[in-house]
Parts: C-alpha cells; sequence; structure tokens
C-alpha cells in the first residue's frame, strides 16, 4: 500500500501574505516577526504609497503652476480669479481628507489606495483638454481645481494606512518617508511643469500649442497630461503589490471617538501651523512673488521651497524619534515667527522695492521649518494616545486588557492622523487666499503675514503647556 502522505501545513496569511490579499496577522511590536516577516512586507507597502502620494501631490497642486501661464495663452482672468484658482484645490482636498481619514480601516488599505490613485486621472486629463481653448469658461477651470482636491485628500488615507505597517519605534521614520518624498510633487510639479510646457512630450497625440503674446509656444496641456502615464502605473502596482490588514480595520464607530478626545482638536490646530504652512506656502509663493516682484521669473524658484520643505520633513521624521516630537514642534514655531519676521522686512513698499533675494531666503527658512514641524507633530500623535490610553488601564491590569488598549490607541492615532492633516490642509486654502485679500484690500501682503505672526504664537503656546513644559499633561 502507497504510504499516506503528511498533510502539508498551509503557511498563515502573515507569514506568506499574497501580494494582492489580506493578512490577518500582523504583530509588529513583536521583534521576532518584525525581523522575519513584517519588516519587509511593511517596506514595500511604503515604497509603493511613496510613489502614489508623490503623483497625489503633483495633481492637488498643479494649479499653483498653470495658474500664472493661463493669461499668458489668451485666457483673460483676474489676478483674485487666479489667487481663486490656486488655493480651491486645497480647499476642497482638506474637505475630502476628512472622509479619506476613515476610508482605509474600512475598505483595506491596498484597495483605497489603487482606487484613490486612479481618481487622479480625471482632473488631469480634463485639464490637458480645457487649456487648449482660450474660450474654456473660468467655471471649467473652477471644477478643474475642485477635482485637483482628489490629490489631497489622498494624504490623509495614505498616512493612516502606513502607521499601521510600522511598529511605534519607527513610525517617525515611515511617517516622515512616506509624507516627505510623497511632499515632493508639489516641488515636483513646480519643475516638470515649466520644462514640459515647452515642447510637444506626446507629439500631435495631445495637440497643438498655444501662442503667447511674445510669439511663443506653449504646451499648457503637458500640466495634465504628463502624469497621466505615472498614475496609470502606481494604480496598478498598489492594487498588485500592496496589502489590505485585517488588525487595521474597523468601523467608523470605533474610529470616531477621537472627535471626543481634546487632544485631536490640539493636533489639529498645530497640524495646520506645519502642514498647513507647507501646502498653502506652496501654493501661493509663485502668484505672491509674481505680484510683488514682477520683474523676476518666480517660477525658476517656486519649486525651491516644496523640495527643501519635503526633504526636511523626512529627516524630520528621524530627529522626532531621537529628540522627541515636542522639542522639536516648539523649537519649529518659535524659528517661523521669526521666519515671518523676516518676509515682511523684505517685502517692496512706500520705502523702496524690497528685496526678492531676502524674501526668498526668508520662505526658504519657513520651508524648512514647516518640513520639520510636518515630522515633529505626527510623531507626537502615536506617544499621546498611547500614554493616554496606557494610563486610562491602570497597574494592574492584564495582559488581554493591555492588548485591547494598544489596539485601540493604534487605531485612534491613525484616524487622528487622517483627520489632523485634513484640517491642517486648510492651511492650502487659507494662506494663498489671505495673500490675495491682503493685496486686494491693502496692496499688500503684510497684513497676511501679521496674521501668521499671531497664529504661530498660538501654536507655541499650546505646545509648550500640553506637551513640553515639565509636569505637561502629555510629554511626548
Amino acid at each position: 500500500m502507497p504510504s499516506a502522505k503528511a498533510p502539508v501545513a498551509k503557511p498563515t496569511a502573515a507569514a506568506s501574505p499574497k501580494p494582492k490579499g489580506a493578512i490577518d496577522v500582523w504583530t509588529v511590536e513583536d521583534p521576532t516577526f518584525w525581523a522575519d516577516t513584517g519588516s519587509r512586507i511593511a517596506n514595500r507597502n511604503l515604497w509603493i504609497s511613496i510613489p502614489a502620494l508623490l503623483l497625489a501631490f503633483a495633481v492637488w497642486m498643479v494649479f499653483s503652476a498653470v495658474a500664472v501661464n493661463l493669461n499668458r495663452v489668451g485666457f483673460s482672468f483676474s489676478t483674485d480669479q487666479l489667487f481663486w484658482l490656486a488655493a480651491l484645490p486645497a480647499l476642497s482636498g482638506a474637505t475630502l481628507r476628512i472622509f479619506y481619514s476613515f476610508m482605509v480601516p474600512i475598505f483595506g488599505g491596498r484597495r483605497w489606495t489603487a482606487i484613490s490613485t486612479a481618481s487622479l486621472l480625471v482632473p488631469a486629463l480634463w485639464l490637458g483638454f480645457a487649456v487648449q481653448d482660450p474660450g474654456t469658461p473660468y467655471w471649467h477651470f473652477v471644477a478643474i481645481a475642485v477635482l485637483c482636491g482628489f490629490g489631497g485628500g489622498n494624504f490623509a488615507s495614505s498616512m493612516s494606512n502606513i502607521s499601521f505597517f510600522f511598529p511605534k519605534a519607527r513610525q517617525g521614520y515611515a511617517l516622515g518617508m512616506n509624507a516627505g518624498l510623497g511632499n515632493l510633487g508639489v516641488s515636483a510639479v513646480q519643475f516638470v511643469v515649466p520644462v514640459v510646457l515647452g515642447f510637444a512630450v506626446f507629439g500631435g497625440l495631445a495637440g497643438g500649442p498655444q501662442m503667447t503674446a511674445e510669439g511663443k509656444a506653449l504646451y499648457l496641456q503637458n500640466a495634465g497630461f504628463v502624469w497621466v502615464p505615472f498614475i496609470l502605473a502606481a494604480a496598478l502596482a498598489a492594487w498588485f503589490g500592496m496589502n489590505d490588514l485585517q488588525a487595521s480595520r474597523s468601523s467608523f464607530a470605533e474610529q470616531s471617538a477621537i472627535f471626543t478626545r481634546k487632544h485631536n482638536w490640539l493636533m489639529c490646530w498645530l497640524y495646520i501651523g506645519t502642514f498647513g504652512s507647507f501646502i498653502g506656502f506652496s501654493a501661493g509663493f509663485p502668484m505672491l512673488s509674481k505680484t510683488l516682484f514682477p520683474e523676476v521669473d518666480a517660477l525658476k524658484y517656486a519649486f525651491l521651497g516644496p523640495l527643501v520643505g519635503a526633504l526636511m520633513r523626512s529627516a524630520g521624521g528621524v530627529l522626532a524619534d531621537k529628540l522627541g516630537g515636542a522639542l522639536l514642534t516648539f523649537l519649529v514655531f518659535v524659528g517661523m515667527v521669526a521666519g515671518v519676521v523676516g518676509v515682511i522686512a523684505f517685502l517692496p513698499g512706500a520705502n523702496g522695492g524690497g528685496s526678492f533675494t531676502g524674501f526668498l531666503a526668508m520662505f526658504m527658512l519657513l520651508f524648512v521649518l514647516s518640513g520639520i514641524g510636518n515630522a515633529s507633530t505626527f510623531r507626537m500623535i502615536p506617544v499621546i494616545f498611547r500614554t493616554q490610553h496606557e494610563r486610562a488601564l491602570g497597574a494592574n491590569a492584564d495582559a488581554r486588557a493591555r492588548a485591547a488598549a494598544t489596539r485601540r490607541a493604534g487605531i485612534e492615532s491613525a484616524a487622528v492622523i487622517g483627520f489632523s492633516s485634513a484640517i491642517g490642509a486648510y492651511g492650502g486654502f487659507f494662506i494663498p487666499k489671505s495673500f490675495g485679500s491682503s493685496l486686494a484690500l491693502t496692496g499688500s501682503a503684510e497684513a497676511a503675514l501679521y496674521g501668521f505672526v499671531a497664529f504661530y504664537l498660538s501654536c507655541i503656546a499650546i505646545t509648550w503647556w500640553w506637551y513640553f513644559r515639565r509636569g505637561a499633561e502629555c510629554p511626548c
């Protein structure tokens, strides 16, 4: 008789996950699991997430590079209308982030990343067609700008998703890399768009050039079309290469507990000061520079600020892991007050034409500090919520209660990361709109900048009182 074959043990989903599928067991706080299995899977998901997020930021901020060129090719929009086009993607993106914050635990990170990345095709394609006809009405561009907010919404779900993959000791690094390299999309769009406007990237397939008053040919449609093949590739990579974590699954009811948490709202306020500044200055700097210093080709320099800010976010994640988030955040806001005062000092006014070199240098400082602050505030969130849940347990809690508390802290931390990113993104609307309104009402940007100083002072006070001083409620 043939000998019976021993049954072959099937590998668990955690030990041998399929690229397209869910992982049932995810215990990354276990050093053995992390070294043997978790690190490899987490890093694969991170490195697929980063380019998808970079493209999301590029589409989100595309009007910062397009708005300054529309009137050159036959459109006749007012300065205030152009500032609106630069600001609207941030408004819609911030609003979408509120909903996107809760999508990963409901739908899964792989599915949602693929779908949300593919959605970027809609504004990218529509923009490419709309700019080719100078008769395209303004409301079309308003609608496209609102749809560009899809890219802004993606950030909340992407950060929430990545936070589940890494242990707490590595979350500063992971979130810093995902956000920092993803933020490079802002710099990329302001660098790539001016380059691709000068020639027919897709030959005759994408349409002919538009002529400027100076007789120069511009292919403004490339500002939208150039991202399309990369969006398709990133969406497919997410669908086939990423994973859904069952450990991250939770209902909206579980996540909605954050709305009763004081520290959720405090961190939202601080994140307006860091990320809101980064994305708002990114959106508003090109138009502000063009308005205040018309003799300078601002687009040559516009990509530098988002570039250094994004890179400093990656570095800031590592610094925050080593130094602590509260200390770094406190120093960031002190520096940002000084930076805004410096910008004011170099503005053109009644006493002279100002200094673009000094103006640019002060904005570079603000981008550096906001990039570091983006990472340090996100580093604070998991520590705050873990501390809160551990305190609620008490010293005599058993292992099961501690595990449940750790899970709740993780779910709430991820939800706060997503939700605070939504609230913070409103800075991307208010900053360029503040510049536009200040210029329209007073002829200067000073009023807006003094408002920013007052806001940063409030952030210094919040950070010091609740998180940084001796005896603070949640030192982190």
